[in-house]
């Protein structure tokens, strides 16, 4: 795994497990829609995550959920713009999860650090819309589009299909002279996928050897979780802290989470244990290069 990603104005060490928390301001999100989609709440609920130990905030403006419907470009930028405005000198990378290459461009231009698209920059325009700039970049396996991808999806080989795809669409950036610590992979987990297979992919995860990148992982309040404990959405803090040091423990660089500080609780006894003792030497993952 690269030591290093390069994350706009930032650049992170990646010794230890990144937490990059979620804020969705939208009405219709899976886990937490509507209860922070005005930008003042939004913007309340990412201050709080940052001051629970977040690494990285990931904005999204647009759910992807299974069956979700479309959301226009300026519907989008109108929920997510206000965020980058205030948030951008918190004190840590503003990730906006978007797949449209115009809102990837105005988010950039206003000073967003990351980009987290759920289709790899398959749209046209993605890659060029990313490419010149310092960016992180989160390269998503999905099958079929949040629309569709739950309708039976099958595979003949699971984590060789996943694999390719993620090889592919990171060489593809790379052909746009994207330096390659850049970019990060996630596998996907929940985006075309039944139980049964994210559970298969989770469990085989350190095989999932796609170069040096990194890989980001989101499993946080997922079905899959809920398939397992029988859980309702409001009720899987448990099974995802579970399911993310579960994923550390196989080699995930940064893990995607609703429960900030339940997490980073977590993976610090995780690191202790690891470790044999209670690090005292624990430096800031995060390092702001200014440009």
């Amino acid at each position: 795994m690269a030591n290093t990603f390069l994350c706009g104005r930032y650049e992170f060490d990646l010794e230890r497990p990144l937490v990059m928390g979620i804020v969705n301001v939208t009405p219709d999100s899976f886990s937490d829609g509507g209860q922070h989609d005005s930008a003042d709440a939004a913007i309340a609920h990412a201050r709080q995550l940052v001051q629970e130990g977040a690494h990285i905030l990931d904005i999204g403006g647009e759910s992807t959920r299974p069956g979700a419907a479309p959301v226009s470009e300026q519907d989008e930028l109108a929920r997510v713009l206000p965020l980058i405005e205030a948030l951008r000198d918190c004190g840590v990378p503003l990730s906006i999860d978007t797949f449209k290459p115009g809102v990837m461009r105005a988010v950039l231009d206003a000073g967003a650090d990351m980009i987290n698209d759920i289709y790899g920059f398959r749209q046209p325009g993605a890659i060029e819309a990313v490419a010149g700039s310092r960016c992180g970049l989160c390269v998503m396996h999905m099958k079929g589009d949040p629309r569709t991808m739950q309708e039976r999806p099958e595979y003949s080989d699971l984590l060789g299909e996943i694999g390719l795809f993620l090889g592919a669409r990171a060489q593809k950036l790379r052909s746009a002279w994207v330096d390659p610590r850049r970019i990060v992979l996630d596998p996907g987990f929940g985006f075309g996928k039944t139980p049964e297979q994210n559970y298969q992919l989770a469990r085989r995860l350190g095989s999932l050897r796609v170069s040096s990148y990194p890989l980001l992982v989101g499993m946080s309040r997922k079905s899959m979780i809920g398939h397992a404990t029988g859980r309702d959405v409001h009720n899987r803090l448990p099974g995802s802290i579970a399911a993310a040091l579960a994923c550390v423990a196989r080699g995930a660089a940064i893990v995607r989470v609703h429960d900030v500080a339940a997490t980073v609780d977590a993976l610090k006894v995780w690191q202790a244990v690891e470790q044999g003792g209670i690090p005292t030497d624990v430096r800031n993952p995060v390092r702001e290069t200014g440009k």
